[in-house]
Parts: structure tokens; sequence; C-alpha cells
């Protein structure tokens, strides 16, 4: 079983960049594809991104494609989301889940274990 950690977020600037890391315990990580989701007050929990386990094919929402990198160090046991450019409506809680699946997917249940999230919060 995969416990997945968030960490990075903050208060930035619209157009500024942060990097989010997820440092997951668990032997069964390099097996597993991972996920970023977002939930903004007032709505859904929506998916991110996704790498799969090897880290060599990845999935993005269209509202984040260009802008947000999902990438992952298997020896680390850690996934990371660089996010660029970003917009007040990126501003979400950020969640990272591990995946019962080695391909990347964006359904929410195709994750089994989720972190506690940390805060993003970008100003105008």
């Amino acid at each position: 079983q995969v416990h997945p950690v968030e960490s990075g977020g903050g208060l930035v600037q619209a157009g500024g960049s942060l990097r989010l890391s997820c440092a997951a315990s668990g032997r069964t990580f390099s097996s597993i594809a991972m996920g970023w989701f977002r939930q903004a007050p007032g709505k859904e929990r929506e998916f991110v991104a996704a790498i799969s386990r090897s880290g060599r094919s990845t999935l993005y929402a269209d509202s984040v494609k260009g802008r947000f990198t999902i990438s992952r160090d298997n020896a680390k046991n850690t996934v990371y989301l660089q996010m660029n450019s970003l917009k007040p409506e990126d501003t979400a809680v950020y969640y990272c889940a591990a995946a019962t699946v080695s391909f990347p997917t964006p359904r929410v249940a195709d994750f089994g274990a989720w972190g506690q999230g940390t805060q993003v919060t970008v100003s105008s």
C-alpha cells in the first residue's frame, strides 16, 4: 500500500511557478501510476495530471496542458508537479494520489490512496 504525502504548496502571483512534491511510502510505488487532482472551493475534485509507473507516459487535463509537467523519481519514491504560468483559476487544494493501475488515467475510481492535500493560491 502506498501512502502519499504532498508538499510545496503556497501563495504565488499570477504568472509565477510552483513545484509540488509527493513522497509516497510503500514498496509498490514503482509498479503503479500516480496522479494529481485538485479541488477548488465549491467545486468537485478534478483531474490535473497522471504519469505511468515508468514515467514514460503522461496525461494532462486540457486546462493545464503546456503549463504543468508531471514527473517521477522511482529511486526516491517521489512524484512532482511543476506548475508554470499559474493563473488565479489554478487556486485549489492539490491532492496526490496512487493509482491501482500502471497506466496514466484521469478516473478518480482508478486511484486507491490519497494524500491530505496542499493549498495552492494564485493571486491576480
